[in-house]
């Protein structure tokens, strides 16, 4: 299996073998029933909730497969040639020490910002002189193209958006808590929802072809 669904419980920092120091995120990795099992995908849940908080059709769906009403229903890809059952539990001995992976979340919101924050704009002259310290300013030509491109860096709405990062390594796994300790930094605040899957872009050294 590909990845599979956590909540962020915050940042800490651990020694490594070498006695080095590293900030790590601490990620509770599971448990997460299956749900349904598809062609390419397999539907898992995360984090139990009462059942009275959960929509009729929703709840119902939960009491058919006898399992315990989660809050969160993703899919993740599925291992060719392995099978699965509806109701296997999918916990943290997923990955190992050393692994890496990617981790998708929802960035922190910072509301509405200005140009400078947003879009690390260096802004105008800081002389008594200047009326443009901090703003916008020209944003296109009159007459042509007589409009302002698509895309443009203006102010606006800054976070709140699914962010991946990737190629983080696992450097500790706790299976009695279902906890991952992964190196680096994650996306989201604490106690929010992240998905963890098997790095696809990792680095790969190539061995020098002999003649």
């Amino acid at each position: 299996m590909s990845g599979i669904l956590g909540k962020k419980i915050g940042m800490t920092q651990i020694f490594r073998e070498d006695a080095k120091l590293v900030p790590v995120t601490v990620i509770e990795a599971g448990p997460c029933p299956i749900l349904a099992v598809k062609d390419k995908h397999i539907q898992l849940g995360f984090d139990s909730v009462p059942e009275k908080s959960l929509k009729k059709p929703l709840a119902k769906y939960f009491t058919k497969l006898n399992i315990a009403p989660k809050k969160i229903i993703k899919e993740v890809l599925k291992e060719p040639g392995k099978e699965y059952k509806v109701g296997e539990e999918i916990r943290a001995d997923l990955f190992k020490i050393g692994d890496y992976v990617d981790v998708t979340g929802i960035s922190k919101g910072k509301g509405f910002q200005g140009g400078m924050k947003r879009w690390h704009w260096q802004g105008g002259p800081m002389t008594h002189g200047s009326t443009s310290h901090r703003r916008v300013g020209s944003i296109g030509s009159s007459t042509t193209p007589g409009r302002v491109f698509k895309g443009h860096h203006m102010p606006g709405h800054m976070g709140a958006e699914q962010v991946t990062v990737q190629n983080l390594k696992v450097v500790k796994v706790d299976l009695d808590n279902n906890i991952l300790l992964i190196e680096g930094a994650v996306p989201g605040s604490k106690n929010s929802y992240v998905t963890v899957n098997r790095a696809i872009k990792k680095k790969i050294k190539l061995e020098k072809v002999k003649k």
